[in-house]
């Protein structure tokens, strides 16, 4: 693939660039799963992540649970406020 100009976007309070869908598309990206960025010798690299994100916690969390080693570690604790919190 040739080079291809991207503008330098202000976004809040960061700077972003706007990747082109076709070289989404040719790298197999998408908004769902996201990126992993590095930089290499001086180059921004996004490549897939090696794994989704949160991959295998649920089944972590069941099998934690089976065993009953889910409680909480601090116990219950209060602040100041939650007298005046209103549900």
């Amino acid at each position: 693939m040739r080079a291809i100009h991207v503008a330098i976007r202000k976004i809040g309070n960061s700077q972003g660039v706007v990747i082109p869908k076709p070289v989404l598309a040719q790298l197999g990206l998408d908004g769902e799963a996201g990126a992993e960025m590095t930089v290499e010798d001086g180059a921004l690299v996004l490549r897939r992540p090696a794994s989704p994100v949160r991959a295998g916690w649920a089944e972590a969390a069941r099998s934690i649970a089976e065993v009953g080693d889910d409680e909480l570690v601090m116990g219950e604790f209060g602040n100041e406020e939650d007298p005046e919190l209103v549900w």
